[in-house]
């Protein structure tokens, strides 16, 4: 299969901009950013190389067709029209999922119902059966109905991209790889100045830091859906993990994170070991409070506590006052960024925000307050 294929790429609200610039990085044609989306044109062999490569992105989906989408009957002939063989071969599995939205059809159970005994219906029809086995490799079918204009999707990717396989276990409130890594970008980090993160947690931040700072692909530690696709040769998986090897960078780094829970800081390091950025960031059980760096440059990127799921409001106050107090101190040349939900921030850290960028951290919304932008 030669022709182009069109890509959907879902992302985090106000993430849409990271994930467009790694796709042109990525020299794929035709990104266009939209609310909650990505959308370009590839190749088959970019199926390998965007799903290794992606940092800021949820999934690699391919989109298979749109059609209007106003009755179950118009539901059924669209999907049925669609190629499913030139994808899924006789054994394949086929599950259903997706979301319809300010659309006639909006019983979620009833389209994937429809859509199932669609698909089912054509490749039935073309492999000559009546019941198809689904024996064989996972190959996802998403859809989205918005608007009354159904969008039909495989999922390329399999468990989401922010499994990176690196955190094995988690602290509380840990913040997802790929917003972490959109924090990273949103900083302009590039691996030079010093970078720190005095709120690290489970090291999430930091060990993107270094992932981004040895431009090292996210997703080389994990296998992906599409790898059992006969669609796709293994010598494309292998020649995209090739080509991202090649591009790393090998360099001396001062990547570091800091908390005051000794029990999260051992976490950390163990996840950076799992990431294999061990020699590229340090971690150490220090106060955020007491926070200082004496080098005329650099960068904070952090996650503190809201006050809403972890600690409460008044203590999450008092903690972003006294570090705020510290932020004062650093030398002019210092960046900070802190991602928050919390109304007051900018009050009790004792300084509003030069830049501020909406996103969202799970279903908390959330700013990213930017000083020294």
């Amino acid at each position: 299969m030669n022709q182009t294929l069109d890509f959907v790429i879902p992302a985090l609200m106000g993430t849409e901009s990271c994930v467009a610039y790694e796709l042109k990085k990525l020299d794929l044609a035709d990104v266009r950013a939209e609310n909650g989306r990505v959308l370009c044109a590839g190749s088959l062999a970019d199926v390998p190389r965007i799903n290794l490569n992606l940092r800021t992105g949820a999934r690699l989906l391919i989109a298979l067709g749109s059609f209007p989408a106003r009755s179950f009957e118009e539901l059924f002939q669209g999907a049925a029209a669609l190629p499913w063989e030139d994808y899924i071969p006789r054994e394949g599995r086929f599950p259903v999922k997706g979301y319809s939205i300010t659309s006639q059809l909006h019983s979620v159970p009833a389209c994937q119902s429809i859509l199932k005994k669609a698909i089912a219906k054509r490749l039935g029809e073309v492999y000559g059966l009546n019941t198809l086995p689904e024996t064989g490799a996972l190959y996802q079918v998403q859809f989205s109905i918005l608007k009354d204009r159904a969008t039909l999707m495989l999922d390329t990717s399999g468990d989401s991209l922010y499994k990176r396989g690196y955190r094995a276990q988690g602290v509380l409130a840990p913040l997802r790889e790929t917003l972490a890594a959109a924090l990273v970008s949103l900083s302009r980090y590039k691996g030079r100045d010093p970078f720190c993160d005095p709120f690290c947690g489970s090291g999430t931040i930091p060990i993107e830091a270094a992932l981004i700072a040895k431009n090292r692909a996210p997703g080389l530690n994990r296998t992906f859906a599409a790898q059992k696709w006969r669609l796709i040769p293994g010598k494309l998986w292998q020649e995209a993990a090739d080509e991202a090897r090649d591009k790393e960078f090998h360099g001396t780094y001062d990547i570091w994170g800091g908390d005051i829970d000794p029990a999260a800081v051992e976490l950390s390091r163990h996840n950076a070991r799992l990431a294999g950025v061990e020699d590229a960031v340090r971690f150490e059980v220090a106060d955020a409070a007491k926070f200082h760096r004496d080098e005329p440059r650099g960068r904070v990127v952090t996650n503190p506590p809201y006050g809403e799921r972890l600690m409460e409001k008044q203590e999450a106050e008092e903690l972003y006052r006294a570090f705020g107090q510290a932020v004062k101190k650093l030398p002019p040349g210092w960046q900070v960024g802190v991602l928050s939900s919390h109304t007051e921030f900018e009050r009790t850290f004792g300084k509003p925000a030069d830049k501020k960028r909406k996103l969202y951290n799970g279903m908390l919304k959330c700013d990213f307050f930017m000083y020294g932008v």
